[in-house]
């Protein structure tokens, strides 16, 4: 292992590259290995057992590329795989959760909503997490079946998709939360649109910039910041159909890029 070495990154689909993008950003002097396992997603839908596999698959890649530590930017994932990810390796491993603890010293009313999937909701972590703030604040949960989808097929600002966000955004609305978590990756390609269905006094967060801090606190703490001057590079890697992949990736990403499948 050595301070050179990249970061390895990898979510159910495109959704992590909202993750990936403020990592580099904080820390451009340091490679990036991203991968899309968009053949199995959404994971959101899938059981405990078949997000562990898919995360100790891709862990097991990730690792035979060098990687010095992984990211798990999927709420899902983070849930459901992280403990048993960290029982079998010994590199940093850096998960996602969703926002509450930051949703629940802003709020004013007491009472926050939170957008996410099926199985993110349902996990005992995120019941622990919501457990420790339940005393302070009323926590409004939202599943949010098909707008993981809608953000893997580019669909940001189609009539489909604003449907969806007023389906899940106006419940959460009419029980007067000011503060919204955005509790899966992939929604934050959204926050435009819901921020427009919620509204100008509804606060919307979104935890990337905290998980870039995060990485960076975590290689400082094992000594594994890049020792490099130059500018870091990143590759991509996706389980799904190639050119539908390369087109997400370069849109996102904001470049053009080479997408390799695993």
């Amino acid at each position: 292992m050595t301070n050179n070495n990249p970061i390895g990154i990898f979510d159910s689909g495109i959704g992590g590259l909202s993750v990936a993008s403020r990592i580099h950003e904080a820390l451009p002097n340091e490679n990036l290995l991203y991968i899309a396992d968009s053949a199995h997603a959404p994971y959101g839908e899938k059981t405990e057992a078949y997000i562990i596999e898919r995360a100790n698959f891709i862990a097991e890649f990730l690792l035979n590329k060098q990687a010095k530590a992984i990211v798990v930017a999927c709420n899902t994932a983070t849930a459901a795989a992280i403990k048993n990810l960290r029982a079998s390796y010994s590199i940093p491993i850096i998960g996602v959760e969703p926002g509450v603890k930051p949703a629940v010293f802003n709020t004013s009313t007491g009472v926050i909503g939170v957008l996410a999937t099926t199985q993110t909701l349902k996990s005992s972590a995120f019941n622990n997490l919501a457990e420790n703030f339940s005393s302070h604040v009323d926590i409004v949960v939202q599943p949010c079946p098909g707008l993981m989808e809608q953000v893997e097929a580019l669909s940001f600002d189609n009539a489909l998709t604003e449907a969806l966000v007023k389906q899940y955004v106006e419940p959460l609305l009419e029980q007067h939360v000011d503060n919204i978590v955005l509790g899966c990756t992939h929604y934050a390609f959204l926050t435009p649109m819901i921020e427009k269905i919620a509204g100008a006094n509804v606060n919307i967060i979104n935890t990337d910039t905290a998980i870039a801090k995060e990485t960076s606190r975590r290689l400082q703490l094992d000594n594994l910041l890049s020792s490099s001057a130059d500018a870091g590079t990143q590759a991509f890697w996706s389980s799904g159909d190639l050119s539908i992949a390369r087109q997400q990736i370069c849109l996102l990403w904001g470049e053009a890029v080479d997408v390799l499948s695993m």
